[in-house]
């Protein structure tokens, strides 16, 4: 049975909206949607969670204004945080007053996981181990990322369960040997994690 939980922070601690960082700029989220699309930021946000830099990223595009717009993104990345996930922050706590050992691995770009840090503070308190994509050069469903993560708590595959939203990332911590929850709600989570006898 599961005895460590591993959580997933953007979509599962936080809400993460990426087409607030351009809203002012930009006037509507139509028009940001339009820049998004037209950049391809999911496959460069995606690339930025394996290491790369935005500014790198940036570079790349032909429009000196699309490229302006990427490159502030870090700067203006805490807009992109709207909220905490209170019912999933409820359920973290209630592990850890259990002594259940928690801990998290992230896709974020290292250039932006401090700055998470400054809009949620507790993001750097709240886990024991944190692996941030960004940082490691290698992104989840990657099985080394969850490799990386057991190593370095120095737990077993077998022994953690992992909660993500992502249907892929949980199909990745399988293939590494976790148990997988994928996360949709608070009180969904909550049964799982009842199921599982840690709560």
């Amino acid at each position: 049975m599961a005895a460590v939980v591993v959580f997933d922070v953007g979509g599962v601690l936080v809400e993460w909206e990426p087409h607030l960082a351009w809203l002012d700029a930009l006037g509507s989220r139509e028009a940001v949607e339009a820049f998004m699309a037209r950049i391809d930021f999911p496959a460069r946000n995606q690339r930025a969670d394996a290491g790369e830099s935005f500014a790198a990223l940036a570079a790349e595009l032909d429009d000196p204004e699309d490229a302006h717009l990427l490159a502030e993104y870090v700067a203006l990345f805490p807009r992109t945080l709207p909220r905490a996930i209170e019912g999933s922050w409820a359920l973290l706590d209630r592990l850890a007053d259990r002594g259940v050992p928690i801990h998290a691995i992230t896709n974020w770009s290292a250039e932006a996981w401090p700055r998470g840090l400054t809009a949620y503070p507790r993001l750097g308190t709240a886990f024991g181990v944190t692996v941030v994509s960004g940082q490691e050069g290698v992104a989840k469903p990657d099985r080394r990322i969850f490799d990386i993560l057991c190593a370095r708590a120095g737990v077993a595959a077998g022994d953690c369960v992992f909660i993500d939203d992502s249907p892929p990332n949980i199909e990745g911590a399988r293939a590494a040997g976790m148990d997988g929850i994928r996360f949709t709600s608070p009180a969904m989570l909550e049964r799982e994690l009842a199921e599982r006898g840690l709560l």
